[in-house]
């Protein structure tokens, strides 16, 4: 990966920021321990300072003036480099003890510079003294700041250099799972480039992480293979499309042909122009039912969603074909629970689906068939089951029958559009619907599962 490439990762400009923010955080809190250290440090010099002049007062035991320039030549001699300072000043000003020339004029805590205090090879460094009477000699002890600087100073570099090198290991890592992260990106760019290009059946190699990019990957390949299957549907409705018109198309211009002869002659045309008004007809019909399909797959029927009490459903539908399947010699069998559950829905488009499901078993079964329609409640759904024992479909079959304009019999010389099924489907799909197709052997079951909304 390039570095303008690494610069337009996501990851690593995420890994840039929180490294970047991380670092100054960690300045800010460098600055603010300094700040605490340093009160700290000043508030313990203070009270050291104070215990000193404590003790070096004390040996003014008994006004002996000469115990107490001893304490104080002690004292001064003890520090190195004017870590601390002491000071003794007699009543009348005169320099006893110490190596401070000059005492502050009042007494106290101040703080002062090596320059005002006469240290002639300190004279830039600054002091905490303190400056109180020892009988009737003043007395100073002092500090210098220059132990509090260099803790101080050890503190913000220690922070500084944790910030670095957490800064450095932040982005390091941000480049490294940057680039692994583009390598997949990269793949998921030139599958999707085939794809462009007319490679349909081109899809993401999956990957064993199950992170983001592999639930993404795992989508983006659910929705290709419903692209391809769209697709592919597209393709065999052109096609069956075309099988469908070309035949009624050409009997119409036939049956018109006949009729413009026949008029020519003078000659009664009536039975010319009923049949292209049957023809016509014909090619309506088919396209009035995918352009019902088209609607309902695009949801403009949710709208109408109520609450369908399936019960009174599978009543009207056992009234409404019974006779039809003893007119063809067969057997219809409707069973159902005394209450089920509703489910919203479009009452109309749910007795199409039970319509079409049973005229399809009525349609291509022999006589003698018993055709069975169960409903009942399993797992808070209601399921809705067609079955016959007829000839059944075979098993590879299944899934095509419910394409738009499918037909079994290839020939395509019976009566039918094949978009009964395709009706099914989508009607199921609109309620969020599931619908399988199993063999009974012999014999066919299709069965729908509803969700449902509550007990009646």
């Amino acid at each position: 990966m390039t570095s303008l490439g690494l610069l337009k990762s996501t990851p690593f400009r995420v890994a840039l920021i929180l490294g970047a923010t991380f670092f100054v955080a960690m300045l800010i809190a460098g600055f603010a321990a300094f700040e605490l250290i340093g009160r700290e440090l000043e508030s313990r010099m203070d009270q050291t300072i104070g215990d000193t002049f404590r003790v070096i007062a004390e040996s003014y035991g008994d006004s002996d003036q000469a115990d107490l320039i001893d304490s104080v030549t002690s004292h001064s001699r003890s520090t190195l480099n004017h870590d601390q300072i002491y000071g003794l000043i007699s009543e009348t000003g005169a320099r006893l003890a110490g190596d401070v020339q000059s005492l502050p004029k009042a007494n106290g805590w101040t703080t002062q510079t090596g320059q005002e205090l006469g240290l002639a090879d300190a004279q830039s460094e600054r002091f905490r003294v303190f400056v109180g009477q020892a009988g009737l000699n003043r007395l100073l002890v002092g500090s210098s700041f220059a132990e509090t600087r260099e803790v101080g100073r050890l503190a913000l570099l220690m922070l500084a250099c944790a910030g670095l090198v957490t800064f450095v290991i932040v982005v390091g890592a941000g480049t490294v799972l940057a680039t692994r992260a583009q390598k997949r990106i990269d793949v998921i760019a030139a599958t999707m480039t085939r794809i462009g290009q007319g490679e349909l059946d081109a899809r993401i190699p999956p990957g064993r992480r199950n992170d983001d990019i592999d639930q993404l990957t795992r989508q983006v390949n659910a929705a290709l293979d419903r692209l391809s299957a769209l697709v592919e549907g597209m393709r065999q409705v052109s096609v069956n499309i075309a099988h469908d018109l070309k035949t009624p198309l050409n009997r119409l211009a036939i049956s018109v042909e006949s009729a413009t002869l026949a008029s020519d002659r003078g000659e009664n045309v009536s039975d010319q122009l009923a049949q292209v008004e049957f023809e016509i007809h014909r090619i309506n019909s088919t396209f009035d039912a995918l352009l019902r399909i088209a609607q309902i797959e695009a949801g403009a029927r949710r709208a109408r969603f109520v609450r369908v009490r399936m019960g009174d459903i599978l009543d009207r539908i056992a009234d409404a074909y019974g006779d039809v399947a003893d007119e063809e010699h067969q057997t219809l069998v409707v069973r159902r629970p005394p209450a089920m559950p509703d489910i919203d829905g479009d009452q109309e488009l749910l007795i199409q689906l039970s319509a079409n499901l049973i005229e399809n078993s009525i349609r291509h079964c022999p006589p003698g068939t018993l055709i069975e329609v169960t409903g009942e409640v399993q797992n808070r759904q209601v399921i809705l089951t067609f079955a016959d024992n007829g000839p059944g479909i075979p098993p590879d079959e299944y899934d095509k029958v419910f394409q738009r304009l499918y037909r079994l019999e290839k020939s395509r010389t019976t009566p039918g559009s094949g978009l009964g099924l395709s009706l099914v489907r989508a009607i199921a799909d609109l309620h969020g619907a599931s619908i399988v197709v199993s063999d009974r052997a012999p014999g066919l079951v299709v069965t729908v599962a509803f969700p449902t909304v509550g007990i009646v």
